[in-house]
């Protein structure tokens, strides 16, 4: 294929060993990284939450360093986004399918089935469940991004150099040692915990549209309506990367964060507003009270609490590191023009609050229902938590459609901005990569997801995240360490031409 580096043919054989193994022994695939994984988060639970809250620290150590006012591009340079669009795309490719979802399902867990500290139902446990649904999902998640998508940015728009992970890693390692092995290995990690990661949220996607479309209307939950729908969204988010990313993502992102936003004062409006409100306030109160107690627990000595943080916090921490390169150069793509401080202010903070209402509103309305027995939401299944909680509120039937759009328009822009990270990483660098190499990834991806659904193998796909994971964690905090090098020269530089200007 015309244009494509050696990583692709190299990631694509891995991906075709994976669908292999999971369409011919999905059990084998699921029991083997599931053993990884587990070895993972009980060995090394103490690194992730080490390695996330340094790159938290550092992220707000740019906000007020001397590197704040660096532009990520020339000087010259404009944003190529207004605020809001930028807003909208970011916390689009960031958050997705999860939060229409985890918003209900994640409170009643900790509230109802498994909570962090307290006793099942209390009300202790309740307030428990926002706090921490928070802590999983607010700025320690966008840190992991923001470092990512920062040092990408810095090195393609400032330095001029190829859109790459490997690229930013140049002043630690050399140029040649980047465009060798060393290079195609790093890239090549990167593209498979893409390609993995999209390829299990689409399959993943596909079941809870079925799951919505099935406890609505009765139709029927199964791998072919799960196909029709991978089907149907692979032509819809072809069609947007073919239109490019100033189009198609663009336009989808915007409708879809107006939608969303919608839902929320409705449900806001319909549900318990004033228990809403109060529970909001209390609980965020918590989430900074406890913030460090949160970042830097691990509760050795009380096995039940352990496993508790190794299943959510130790494998949330993994999750977001895994989606750092594709979220990350995502976002580094469309923030071009903006200052290092403006850059950090906006990812860290922005698509944070926004998740702290939608939980307030969602994850509330949900609690509301099981504390008060209208219903049992706790035996829900994830597909259907939220159409349950909906459907015991005024116009749930209105929301609930609401609902399946706003999923389905995620699940469009997810593999959208996956297809040009893809091509992206597969053409050298290029920020425009050609369509046929966009569309080949985009149902390369289809394809897996397609494959794994029908053989169950989506929790292996999941597991092999948390894997990727921990080497690339190791890459970030080099790229943490290679732009630090970069932009202290660069500042120290300009500080040695004022100086001599000035005598």
């Amino acid at each position: 294929m015309k244009n494509v580096s050696s990583v692709f043919w190299y990631a694509l054989a891995i991906c075709v060993v994976i669908v292999v193994w999971g369409g011919f022994a999905p059990k084998h695939l699921q029991n083997v990284t599931a053993e990884v994984t587990g070895v993972i988060t009980e060995a090394f639970g103490w690194y992730y939450l080490l390695i996330v809250m340094l790159l938290l620290i550092f992220c707000i150590y740019l906000i007020f360093s001397r590197f704040g006012k660096i532009k990520l591009g020339k000087d010259e340079d404009k944003p190529d986004f207004k605020l809001a669009t930028w807003f909208a795309m970011l916390f689009s490719a960031g958050m997705g399918i999860g939060l229409v979802f985890w918003t209900t399902a994640e409170p009643i867990s900790h509230a109802f089935i498994s909570p962090p500290e307290s006793e099942v139902g209390s009300n202790e446990a309740i307030r428990e469940s926002l706090q921490y649904s928070f802590f999983h999902w607010g700025i320690h998640a966008w840190a992991v991004y923001a470092v990512v998508a920062l040092v990408l940015a810095y090195f393609k728009f400032r330095k001029g150099y190829p859109g790459l992970i490997s690229a930013t890693l140049v002043p630690i390692f050399g140029e040649k040692s980047m465009k060798g092995i060393p290079g195609t290995l790093v890239d090549t990690l990167a593209i498979f915990a893409t390609i993995v990661g999209v390829a299990s949220t689409l399959g993943f996607g596909s079941s809870q549209i079925n799951g919505g479309l099935a406890y609505l209307f009765g139709t029927p939950n199964n791998f072919s309506m799960q196909l029709l729908i991978i089907v149907v969204a692979t032509v819809l988010f072809i069609l947007s990367a073919w239109s490019g990313i100033g189009k198609g993502i663009k336009y989808l992102s915007n409708a879809n964060m107006g939608l969303a936003i919608f839902l929320l004062l409705l449900l806001f409006i319909v549900g318990p507003t004033l228990y809403i409100l109060n529970m909001l306030v209390t609980t965020f109160g918590a989430y900074i009270a406890n913030f460090f107690d949160m970042s830097f627990r691990l509760s050795p000595l009380n096995e039940v609490r352990q496993t508790w943080i190794n299943n959510w916090t130790i494998f949330y921490w993994a999750w977001w590191i895994s989606w750092a390169p594709f979220v990350g150069i995502f976002i580094a793509r469309i923030s071009k023009g903006r200052t290092v401080k403006e850059f950090m202010m906006g990812v860290l903070f922005v698509p944070a609050i926004v998740c702290f209402i939608f939980f307030a509103v969602f994850g509330v309305s949900a609690l509301n229902i099981e504390q008060n027995a209208l219903d049992s939401i706790s035996t829900y299944s994830i597909e259907t938590t939220t159409f349950g909680v909906l459907q015991h509120y005024p116009l749930g039937t209105i929301m609930s459609l609401i609902t399946i759009v706003v999923i389905a328009i995620f699940f469009i822009t997810s593999a959208d901005s996956a297809t040009f990270v893809l091509g992206m990483l597969s053409t050298s660098g290029s920020i425009n990569p050609a369509n046929s190499v966009k569309i080949t990834w985009g149902l390369t991806m289809s394809a897996m997801a397609a494959i794994i659904v029908y053989f169950g193998g989506t929790q292996g796909l999941q597991n092999m995240l948390i894997i990727a994971a921990l080497p690339f964690s190791v890459i970030m905090l080099l790229m943490g360490g290679s732009f630090y090098k970069a932009a202290n020269y660069e500042v120290a530089k300009v500080n040695r031409k004022d100086r001599k200007k000035k005598i």
